[in-house]
């Protein structure tokens, strides 16, 4: 392992070498990595986000590159991974939406490449991982240096990419929301996804906790072995659960929001904890939908205080964003990444990588994911050069067989194939 540790470092050190000897080429175009000069003005690739609105609003285009500001590091980014909350802000569908255009992605990982004033700790060639407040999904990225964490020697790039939002967001919710202990139970939804085996991997390292997983029934072969228990996501899961543990669970991780709020709360134990961190269920169509989301406000229980003091459950909410971007609360999640990485290098938890897509195929990973056809995360690979094109793209249709606008030639209306690690 020290090994391919030092073979990875050497390896980090060539590519910048080979970055900082580069001659930057004229133009734009391509689809290769590296940087590109018009006049004085540096560019990079980044995938931009047009407008609020469908698959169709997504492109690949140049753009100016950014530089460090006071107490930031420059990053040659590798691989940024994609989450539900991408297809939601590509939508319009969160509160308070940004302006357009804008380049989306929260997470990357890559290579240190300049350092802004007054950072410390850090050295140009590091290999690391970081949160961006958008901005992620390009080739170059900036971000202040709280947000950027060093990655181990053996953990890949794209393992780097499906690493930050994904475990930190299982570790918080388990351990410093719901204090995970031995003995406990534990019902996860979307357990397929990043952070549904982020969870099963978490709890595995708790002696004696029951996870019970509701998955679409393709995944469970996939993921039967991380589960306790594990039921289809159409099923009725209340009376699946209650069968095997009549009390319920301790601790509910609801990432879909509508009619599962009030479930999820009939499931809890005496000092359960139920945990809201995602509304995918307001999410059916290609483009934002008011009945949708109507839909899932309406089959939400309206919560009684008075209830909860009877019965003795919790119940809590957890934004990850939010934490690190609005409420200052860096310090602690540097913390929590820490930790991760420690069981990381103890080899007892591992990012689940489903697939390696190019910025130019930005339209077919958001359609995969919001299929629900992954088993772990979606990885934007900069450097991946894309597949060859196959006739019919059906990311240029809306589920209801609408014809998207903004067709833009033939290579467009075709669809890629993915790399499946």
């Amino acid at each position: 392992m020290a090994k391919e540790g030092a073979e990875k470092a050497e390896e980090t050190e060539q590519m910048i070498e080979k970055e900082a000897g580069k001659e930057p080429a004229e133009g734009g175009g391509g689809g290769g990595g590296g940087s590109h000069r018009l006049g004085d003005a540096q560019e990079m690739r980044a995938v931009l986000l047009a407008g609020f609105g469908g698959l169709n609003k997504l492109r690949v285009s140049r753009r100016a590159m950014p530089e460090p500001q006071d107490g930031e590091l420059k990053i040659r980014v590798k691989a940024c991974g994609l989450n539900f909350i991408d297809l939601m802000v590509r939508q319009g569908n969160i509160d308070n939406p940004p302006k357009t255009p804008l380049v989306p992605g929260f997470e990357c990982s890559g290579i240190v490449e300049a350092l802004g004033d007054s950072v410390k700790g850090y050295e140009i060639g590091d290999r690391v991982m970081a949160f961006v407040n958008y901005n992620a999904w390009a080739e170059v990225v900036c971000t202040p240096v709280e947000f950027v964490y060093k990655i181990p020697d053996d953990m890949s790039f794209s393992e780097a990419a499906a690493f930050p939002m994904n475990f930190v967001t299982a570790y918080m919710m388990l351990f410093e929301v719901a204090n995970l202990r031995e003995g406990m139970s534990v019902l996860v939804h979307s357990a397929g996804g990043g952070v549904g085996q982020a969870v099963a991997q978490l709890c595995s390292t708790i002696p004696n906790v029951t996870v019970f997983g509701t998955a679409s029934t393709f995944k469970h072969e996939a993921i039967k072995d991380s589960m306790t228990h594990l039921f289809d996501r159409n099923a009725d899961y209340v009376q699946e659960v209650k069968r095997i543990s009549a009390e319920g669970v301790d601790i509910v991780l609801d990432c879909l929001c509508g009619d599962n709020t009030g479930k999820g709360l009939s499931l809890l134990k005496p000092l359960g904890t139920y945990i809201l961190y995602g509304s995918s269920n307001m999410v059916t169509g290609e483009t934002k939908s008011f009945f949708s989301f109507a839909k899932s406000w309406w089959q939400v229980e309206k919560v009684n205080p008075i209830k909860l003091y009877e019965e003795n459950k919790v119940i809590a909410g957890f934004s990850l964003l939010n934490l690190l971007f609005k409420q200052g609360r860096a310090g602690l999640i540097r913390g929590v990444v820490d930790k991760l990485i420690g069981l990381y290098n103890q080899k007892k938890i591992k990012p689940v990588v489903d697939s390696l897509w190019a910025l130019e195929e930005v339209k077919e990973a958001m359609q995969r994911i919001h299929d629900r056809g992954n088993i772990g995360k979606l990885i934007l690979d900069v450097e991946k050069t894309p597949t060859p094109l196959m006739a019919n793209d059906s990311t240029e249709t809306s589920e209801a067989g609408e014809e998207e606008e903004d067709h833009e030639g033939d290579s467009e209306n075709k669809e890629r194939m993915p790399f499946i690690q």
